[in-house]
């Protein structure tokens, strides 16, 4: 009963994933909620080793439907892995407690911006010379890298708003770009959880499946309603983080 549980949320956070971000907030809490003795670093490595396969599958998918400023983007993945590997070192030597109660507030700011500027991330225009892109998609991208590796919740949305904010973006070429960059760092925080015997490779293979299926979906729906549809999601998907990390921060 427990694999069926696990793979349905794994569906459902690759088809969330794919469309903006925060597939993290499905699976993991029902990896911890369905294996509540479990070790944290075993349902993070588990975690990570689904959400590879759907993140890799939705960012093939978006390269050949959407067009990818690879000149920008493969020095930012670059960063976003080392930063992502940092901030897994780092974690190992001091806690993220402290991120817990700033993160919601965070997210709240986030998305009230979002909200009172409506016509944000609906026009894709790039304002940037592509070599001035390429150093602040990469700072970018070594920031949240290290942040995701550190502590993780609501790393593919801040991607997407930064992508649009900074870079003018709009919401589609935003959350196509963020999967790249998230790619990343799942592949480095998943090395590390490897190396280290934290993964549960007879529950991978099912979960794998489950979500690249969903990220098939997601991917597909974003595809085919564009800017304005992602952003929708984007909305609904920095809400239901709000909730999920204030009630971590300030009620549990």
């Amino acid at each position: 009963m427990e694999w069926i549980i696990v793979t349905l949320a794994s569906l459902l956070a690759g088809f969330v994933d794919a469309i903006v971000g925060g597939g993290g907030l499905i699976l993991l809490p029902a990896l911890f909620a369905t294996f509540p003795s479990a070790s944290p670093a075993n349902l993070l490595g588990t975690n990570k080793s689904a959400a590879f396969w759907g993140t890799g599958i939705a960012t093939w998918r978006y390269s050949r439907r959407v067009h990818m400023r690879w000149r920008a983007m493969l020095p930012a993945t670059l960063a976003s892995f080392a930063g992502s590997f940092a901030g897994a070192w780092v974690v190992t030597l001091i806690a993220a407690d402290f991120l817990r109660k700033l993160l919601p507030l965070v997210l709240v700011a986030l998305l009230l911006y979002t909200l009172v500027k409506k016509e944000l991330g609906r026009t894709h225009a790039p304002h940037l010379a592509l070599g001035t892109e390429a150093w602040v998609a990469s700072g970018i991208g070594l920031v949240l890298g290290f942040y995701d590796g550190f502590f993780g919740p609501g790393t593919g949305s801040f991607f997407v708003f930064l992508f649009v904010r900074v870079l003018g973006y709009d919401f589609l070429h935003a959350s196509a770009s963020a999967k790249l960059l998230n790619l990343a760092t799942n592949v480095a925080a998943l090395l590390l959880f490897a190396a280290k015997g934290h993964v549960w490779w007879h529950f991978v293979l099912p979960l794998a499946i489950a979500n690249i299926i969903g990220s098939l979906l997601g991917a597909h729906l974003a595809l085919k309603h564009g800017a304005g549809f992602v952003r929708g999601i984007f909305i609904v998907v920095v809400g239901a983080l709000i909730l999920k990390t204030g009630y971590d921060a300030f009620l549990r």
